[in-house]
């Protein structure tokens, strides 16, 4: 089995939400424990987007019950759901 790089997918994912949600600003405010709901960042259409992408890069599924915030709405859950899915 291969190994997990945390570090990797952290900044994958990262990469993804400035490119598509903060078009590219970033300007360093975006923390890895910050919420994509409470700060604006993500809206319920983007969730969708997400999920989308996290499916196709990571070769996952993620299941309807597993679209709740503990998993998808900070860079630090994604991380952990990501890991843990591939896991």
């Amino acid at each position: 089995m291969a190994v997990i790089d945390q570090n990797m997918i952290r900044t994958k994912v990262k990469n993804f939400i400035v490119e598509t949600f903060l078009i590219g600003d970033s300007k360093g405010t975006l923390k890895d424990s910050d919420s994509f709901m409470q700060n604006g960042i993500v809206d319920s259409t983007g969730v969708l987007e997400l999920t989308s992408f996290i499916e196709s890069e990571y070769s996952i599924t993620v299941e309807d019950n597993e679209m709740v915030p503990d998993n998808l709405d900070s860079i630090d859950n994604l991380t952990a759901f990501i890991t843990k899915k591939m896991g």
